[in-house]
């Protein structure tokens, strides 16, 4: 099964292609949770994506385009499967990732990836080294610049840090954050003094998506790391950790159109969607994975 029916590539030979869809179960969880909360959604977005897939040569509100103009030409979409992982083993995973990343890159293609727990955008992000600079766009309930929980410095709490340290992330905008679960000030703190715009629940919503998209400088090459909690869980409920309030799919759409029009879409990364929190017709799944397909049009133009 592939995502909504494309064709299916290898990692090993991705002539012509132009975007990659790949997934990636896990990357460093925690000790105290030895299989990803998410450890099935790569699977299960393939499934509910098959339930739109007929009709993605319609003409698509969301995107103002046509995705696939001609039924029979799929325009260079293709499904490279997933990279393994296995939760015993987060260092081999994340270099298992970032060489995946790296590879569809070096091809000239933009990769989406369908995660999988909250820790894979750091490997992701790190398949950029020598693609940037590229700015983040992070959607997230939570600023995740937690340095080490656990022991662990590649956790669900420690993406943006990380992804700071990385020379070719040139800029940062989070946008989401609301309620609790994003650590102490101080690292709110830290992530203001590196030079991260957060742009929380409440200033999207009183401002538009434009209160993000105004510090994404124009021409810029923008990579996109989506933890599903970010979106309002009245839209998408099947999360890890539920926090009320947060993104709209309509303002998802929007903050994705808005990165097209300033710049270049270079990558997203999809992750903490929880099939087993969803409901028995996968509507949080179909939310995510329409997200996954829309960022595919607008990396295509």
């Amino acid at each position: 099964m592939t995502f909504a029916k494309l064709p299916a590539a290898s990692l090993d030979d991705l002539t012509g292609a132009k975007v990659v869809i790949y997934g990636a179960a896990e990357a460093s969880p925690y000790a105290s949770e030895p299989r990803s909360h998410s450890h099935d959604a790569p699977a299960v977005l393939r499934e509910v994506s098959e339930g739109f897939a007929g009709q993605l040569w319609h003409y698509d509100f969301d995107t103002d385009r046509t995705l696939f103009p001609d039924p029979q030409d799929r325009r260079g979409c293709v499904d490279a499967g997933d990279v393994p992982t296995d939760p015993a083993d987060a260092e081999g995973n994340r270099a298992r990732i970032t060489a995946a990343t790296a590879a569809i890159l070096k091809a000239g293609a933009v990769p989406i990836l369908l995660g999988g727990d909250d820790s894979v955008p750091i490997p992701f992000l790190a398949g950029f080294e020598g693609h940037g600079p590229i700015h983040i766009l992070q959607v997230d309930a939570h600023v995740d610049w937690a340095d080490v929980i656990e022991g662990n410095p590649y956790g669900y709490g420690s993406p943006m840090r990380r992804a700071s340290e990385y020379p070719w992330v040139a800029g940062m905008v989070q946008v989401g954050a609301r309620g609790l679960g994003s650590g102490d000030k101080g690292q709110h703190d830290d992530a203001r003094a590196w030079g991260s715009h957060i742009v929380t629940a409440y200033q999207l919503h009183a401002e538009s998506v434009e209160a993000a998209l105004a510090h994404i400088p124009e021409g810029a090459t923008v990579v996109v790391s989506l933890d599903c909690d970010g979106i309002d869980p009245a839209v998408l409920p099947a999360v890890n950790m539920p926090t009320p309030g947060g993104v709209t799919y309509e303002d998802m759409i929007r903050l994705l159109r808005g990165i097209a029009d300033r710049g270049r879409l270079g990558g997203l990364a999809l992750v903490e969607y929880t099939p087993q929190h969803d409901d028995p017709r996968r509507l949080s799944g179909m939310v995510a994975a329409r997200i996954a397909a829309a960022a595919m049009a607008l990396a295509l133009d």
